[in-house]
C-alpha cells in the first residue's frame, strides 16, 4: 500500500472563531450579489426568500454536512463520504461536481470584486481583466504560504465586512421611508416566475457550508467545524437580511439594484452615498472589493484540495497531490489559479445560473450519503461517543431530507433549459470521464486490491455496472422531467428568447433543447436498465462475499479518527 499524500498536509490548529470566519467566507463575506436578484424577482420576493431559506436550505444542509464530517473528519469532505458510502464510482462523480463547481465560484467571485472596482474608476475590458488576474495571483501566493495565515487574513476581513454591512443596516433603518417590499414580485415576470428567476443567486448566496469540510484533513481539531457551521447560520442570515431590508427601505429604486456600474444602478453602497456622503459609500466599495477577495482566498483553500485527494486515491493525474516541503498542495492551487484566469472573463450572473445546476447534484448526493452511514452506524452510539447528529430523529432526518431534494430539483428546473442543458453535458461527462480515469489510474484496486478487485471484462469495479446503471437511470429520469417541465415553464417565449439570446447554436433552439433533453433521458432510462441488470446478475454474488471485508475496513478508518466505533 503507498503512502497517501494526504498523511504529509500541513496541520494546522484552529479557533472556533477563525473556522466561522472561514465558513462565513466560503459561504457569504456580505450580501454582494443579492442585488441582481432583488431586480428580478422583486424586494418583496427577495426578503422572503433570504429569510426562508435558512430553515429550509442552510440548516438541512449544515446538519447534514456537520453529521458526515463528525463520524469522516477527513480530508476531500463530500468526496470522501460519497466514495466511503456508495464506492468509487459514486465518490468520483460528486468529487467532480464539487471541483468544477468550486472552481467556477472563483470566477464568479473575481467578477464580484472587478465589478465593485468598475463602481470607483472606469475600467476598460481590458483593464477589468488585468484587475482580475491581479486578485488570482494575490490570493494564490497567500494561499500557498499555508491555512494559518487564511485564518488570520479571513478573521480580519470578516470583521470588516460586518462592520460595513451593520453600517448599512443603521444608516438605513434610521431613514427608512419606503415600503421595502413594494413591489412583493416583479410585476413583468408574475409571482412563480419571479421566484425562478432569483431561486438560483438565493441558493448561491447560501451555498459553501460543505467546502470547510474539505480541509478537516488539515486540521487537529476538525470536531468544532459542526459547532462553528451552526454559530455562523444566524450570523450569515441576518448579514443578509437586515441590510438588505434596511437599504430598500431608504432608497428603494428595486429594479435599479446591481453589481455592475453605469446606467443608474444603485446597491447597498448608495444607502451610505445618500444619507452620510460621498466617501461613506466610496469605503462600503472598498470593503466589497475586500470581502470579495477575501471569499476568493477561502475558495482556493477549497477548491485547490478536491481534486488532491481525488489524485491521492490514484483517480486523478498524481501531479494533483504533489506537495511542497511544508505539506502544502503547490501544484494544485497554482492549476486552480490558471483555470480561473481562463474563465473569470465569463459575467458573474452567467457563471453563477452555470454553477448551480452541479452544486444541487452534490446536495441530492449529500442527503444519500446521509441516509446511508445512518444505516451503517447507529445514532445513539455516535451520541455518546460526542459525535454531532441532526435532530429530531428519524422524522427530524426525512423532514431535512425532503427540504433539500425539493428545494434542490426546484431550483435545477427553473434555472433555465439552457443552464439545465450546460449542467446535464457535466452529468454525462462525469460518466464519461470515470471510465477513461479508472482505466488510466486505476483507483483504490492499488491499494486495497482484495477489497476493490477490477472486473476482468471491464476493467471497472465489481459494482459499477450497476453503479453506472443506477446514475443512468436517475440522470435519464431528471432529463425526461426537464423536457415535460420546460415545456410547460418556457414554452410562452422559449423560442424567441433563446433565438435572440443566443443567435445560433444549440442553446438559440429551445424546441431543439427539449427534444434533446427528452431523447436523451429516454435512452438513459433504457441502457441504465439494461446496464444495472447485468450488473445485479454478474457482479452482485462477488460483492456479497466483499462486503463483510469492506465494513470492517470501514470501521478500521472510523476507530482510526474516533479510538472506538458507534455499534448498538
Amino acid at each position: 500500500m503507498s503512502q497517501k499524500s494526504t498523511e504529509e498536509l500541513k496541520k494546522s490548529k484552529m479557533s472556533t472563531i477563525g473556522v466561522v470566519a472561514l465558513i462565513f467566507s466560503f459561504v457569504a463575506a456580505g450580501a454582494f450579489g443579492i442585488e441582481e436578484a432583488i431586480a428580478a424577482s422583486g424586494p418583496g420576493v427577495t426578503i422572503a426568500m433570504l429569510i426562508i431559506f435558512p430553515f429550509i436550505w442552510s440548516f438541512p444542509i449544515c446538519e447534514m454536512v456537520g453529521e458526515l464530517g463528525s463520524i469522516f473528519p477527513t480530508e476531500g469532505g463530500v468526496y470522501s463520504w460519497g466514495r466511503e458510502a456508495f464506492g468509487e464510482f459514486w465518490g468520483w462523480q460528486v468529487g467532480l461536481w464539487s471541483a468544477i463547481t468550486t472552481w467556477l465560484c472563483q470566477a464568479e467571485y473575481c467578477a464580484l470584486v472587478a465589478g465593485y472596482a468598475a463602481k470607483l474608476v472606469d475600467l476598460s475590458p481590458m483593464g477589468t481583466y488585468i484587475i482580475k488576474i491581479g486578485v488570482v495571483v494575490i490570493f494564490t501566493i497567500v494561499n500557498i504560504i499555508g491555512l494559518d495565515w487564511l485564518e488570520r487574513l479571513e478573521t480580519f476581513f470578516i470583521v470588516l465586512v460586518v462592520a460595513a454591512f451593520t453600517a448599512v443596516a443603521v444608516v438605513g433603518f434610521m431613514n427608512w421611508n419606503i415600503n421595502p417590499i413594494q413591489p412583493f414580485f416583479n410585476p413583468e415576470e408574475g409571482l412563480f416566475h419571479s421566484v425562478g428567476e432569483g431561486v438560483a443567486i438565493i441558493i448561491w448566496m447560501y451555498m459553501g457550508y460543505e467546502c470547510m469540510s474539505n480541509m478537516a484533513g488539515e486540521m487537529d481539531n476538525p470536531q468544532i467545524i459542526p459547532k462553528a457551521m451552526r454559530l455562523s447560520q444566524p450570523i450569515i442570515a441576518l448579514s443578509y437580511i437586515l441590510p438588505t431590508l434596511a437599504a430598500l427601505a431608504a432608497i428603494g429604486s428595486w429594479n435599479a439594484w446591481s453589481i455592475e456600474s453605469g446606467g443608474g444602478a444603485v446597491g447597498y453602497a448608495d444607502v451610505l452615498i445618500q444619507h452620510v456622503g460621498t466617501w461613506a459609500g466610496v469605503l462600503f466599495i472598498i470593503v466589497a472589493i475586500i470581502s470579495n477577495c477575501s471569499i476568493f482566498c477561502s475558495y482556493i483553500a477549497h477548491g485547490s484540495r478536491a481534486f488532491f485527494v481525488m489524485a491521492d486515491d490514484h483517480m486523478f493525474p498524481p501531479i494533483m497531490k504533489k506537495v511542497d516541503k511544508r505539506g502544502i498542495p503547490t501544484v494544485s492551487i497554482i492549476l486552480l489559479a490558471i483555470f480561473t484566469i481562463l474563465t473569470c472573463q465569463f459575467d458573474f450572473t452567467t457563471l453563477v445560473m452555470a454553477t448551480n445546476p452541479i452544486q444541487l447534484y452534490l446536495y441530492l448526493m449529500l442527503v444519500a450519503c446521509v441516509l446511508k452511514i445512518r444505516k451503517l452506524y447507529p445514532v445513539e452510539a455516535r451520541r455518546k461517543m460526542g459525535l454531532t447528529v441532526m435532530p429530531g430523529g428519524k422524522l427530524g432526518l426525512w423532514f431535512l431530507s425532503a427540504c433539500v431534494i425539493l428545494v434542490s430539483l426546484f431550483a435545477i428546473y427553473v434555472n433555465g433549459t439552457d443552464y439545465f442543458v450546460t449542467g446535464f453535458i457535466v452529468i454525462i461527462g462525469g460518466l464519461v470521464s470515470y471510465v477513461l480515469c479508472k482505466w488510466v489510474y486505476k483507483g483504490r484496486v492499488l491499494d486495497e486490491p482484495e477489497l476493490y478487485p477490477l472486473n476482468p471484462k471491464t476493467k471497472l469495479d465489481l459494482g459499477d455496472l450497476m453503479n453506472m446503471g443506477a446514475y443512468m437511470i436517475l440522470s435519464g429520469a431528471l432529463s425526461v422531467g426537464a423536457a415535460l417541465f420546460f415545456r410547460f415553464y418556457e414554452g410562452e417565449y422559449g423560442t424567441e428568447y433563446y433565438l435572440e439570446e443566443y443567435q445560433s447554436g444549440l442553446f438559440s433552439n429551445f424546441d431543439g433543447m427539449v427534444q434533446v433533453c427528452l431523447i436523451i433521458g429516454i435512452v438513459l432510462l433504457v441502457v441504465g436498465v439494461i446496464m444495472a441488470y447485468i450488473g445485479k446478475k454478474t457482479e452482485q454474488p462477488k460483492l456479497k462475499e466483499l462486503e463483510e471485508g469492506r465494513r470492517k475496513h470501514l470501521d478500521k478508518m472510523i476507530e482510526e479518527f474516533h479510538g472506538a466505533v458507534p455499534r448498538e
